[in-house]
């Protein structure tokens, strides 16, 4: 059976879920062989075996965390000439589009990004996008090469196939670019406790409606009552209420989590670009006119600091 390569987004050794969904969608292509460059392979293995890696290639070297992206292109490209893979499947981050574009350039292969489904076709994996502010889906096929593709976070649910996952060590020579540029500082994100935006199950966003930075902690305690990231529309970051990290839309980020609670959101389409591919939405807003009530699967009509703070109380009760 033909194999599919995978890179491993992780934390040390932490696996984060994209790269369990990546796993997922490779199961349907041939046999996952995961890409583990930096510390913690051996850590990584067992949750990456569990989700049907039938091997880890490891490598470790300082180059993965003092220079920028093209050390992990060097390393993934000594990946795509060891295994000779059927495809190459990449989270769909900023720097996973970075490092696939960068890979299907030297290798002189085709490249898709921001897929929301891979499938297996006679003629190669079979991609479908969400294109133009998620009004159309597409399929599409890589015709030359091998098929380099980035998947974009929640398009899958991970499900768990237990393989072998067993650890092998990757060659890795790194060329004239790999230092081109240094990471000479870094400062830790403050951490919120919630997961991260693009990755997150449930989104809890604010707009316009909210009204000042002081009201975003209405936002914050139904999104903390549900387990959710916290997002906000372009009024909302440009009023300085919420931090520009966390705008969701055509010039922040793309979410497509399983529920969006949207609050206080007219629904233009700049905000809509961003969340429109979301399972289940679910809009609070005393504008019945409102253009977000023509995407919603529920919508509420009404105040916001009336809805949802009766909404987090019955979340909260129901837990428990």
């Amino acid at each position: 059976m033909a194999e599919v390569l995978v890179y491993v987004d992780h934390v040390d050794g932490t696996v984060r879920k994209p790269t369990l969904e990546l796993l997922t969608l490779a199961r349907r292509l041939g046999e996952p062989v995961a890409v583990h460059l930096g510390p913690g392979a051996e850590a990584a293995a067992p949750v990456l075996g569990e989700h049907g890696a039938v091997r880890v290639l490891a490598a470790d070297a300082p180059e993965f965390a003092d220079y920028l992206v093209a050390p992990k292109v060097d390393a993934l490209q000594a990946a795509v000439a060891a295994v000779e893979p059927a495809a190459v499947l990449v989270p769909s981050s900023a720097e996973g589009k970075e490092i696939a574009a960068r890979l299907a350039l030297r290798i002189e292969s085709g490249l898709i990004t921001d897929a929301v489904d891979v499938t297996a076709g006679d003629e190669g994996p079979v991609v479908t996008l969400s294109v133009f502010a998620a009004a159309y889906t597409t399929t599409s096929r890589v015709t030359t090469g091998t098929p380099v593709i980035t998947v974009k976070p929640n398009s899958v649910a991970p499900e768990a196939a237990q393989a072998a996952g067993t650890v092998e060590e990757l060659a890795v020579s790194f060329g004239p670019l790999a230092t081109g540029t240094k990471v000479v500082s870094r400062t830790p994100r403050e951490s919120t406790g919630r997961p991260e935006l693009t990755e997150a199950a449930i989104v809890v966003s604010g707009g316009r409606g909210v009204n000042g930075a002081e009201n975003f902690a209405v936002i914050e305690a139904l999104a903390d009552s549900l387990g959710a990231a916290v997002g906000a529309s372009r009024a909302a970051v440009d009023a300085g209420w919420y931090p520009h990290s966390h705008q969701i839309g055509q010039t922040g980020k793309t979410v497509s989590p399983q529920l969006y609670v949207a609050a206080g959101i007219s629904g233009a389409i700049q905000h809509r670009a961003g969340m429109q591919t979301s399972k289940t939405i679910v809009a609070v807003n005393k504008d019945a006119e409102a253009p977000i009530f023509e995407l919603v699967d529920f919508g509420v009509v009404g105040d916001l600091f009336d809805v949802v703070p009766a909404l987090t109380d019955e979340v909260t009760a129901r837990r428990g």
